[in-house]
């Protein structure tokens, strides 16, 4: 898909944030929702999107809502860092199909860096196991806010 077009709300990510999927979850609020990428690069890969909004990415985005998604954005990234102990973080996000992006719903990676174990190819790795999501967002989760 292109930068322009309209919004599916059929895309996967609207699905989880209406409830209708499920999601390994680490954090949620009025602004966002939080969870574990599914095909995770690293251990620890999660997900942070924009809820109330019909937006494909960055530049569909209202200007207004930026602060409140990367405060957020910054809050899990250093719950992740203090759960996981990675040697670095990357936080990513992607606008169309030719720079990586495969859903449709504006979203930010937090990738947690381990200087011995490579990433994983962007969604093409194998699926992750649940219960090793949930232990993960269970220990990002309880660093949040600490």
């Amino acid at each position: 898909m292109s930068l322009a077009g309209a919004y599916e709300s059929s895309n996967i990510f609207a699905k989880i944030i209406r409830g209708e999927m499920p999601a390994v979850k680490v954090y949620e609020d009025e602004e966002v929702i939080s969870f574990m990428d599914i095909f995770p690069q690293s251990q620890g890969h999660c997900l942070v999107l924009p809820k109330n909004v019909e937006a494909r990415n960055l530049l569909d985005f209202p200007p207004e809502r930026l602060g409140p998604l990367f405060q957020r954005v910054q809050k899990i990234a250093a719950a992740t860092v203090k759960a996981l102990n990675p040697d670095g973080v990357i936080i990513t996000q992607f606008n169309g199909a030719p720079a990586g992006q495969t859903v449709f719903h504006l979203h930010v990676h937090i990738i947690p860096k381990y200087d011995n174990l490579p990433l994983e190819r962007h969604h093409q790795g194998k699926m992750a196991d649940t219960d090793v999501l949930r232990e993960q967002a269970s220990r990002i989760a309880a660093a949040i806010g600490k």
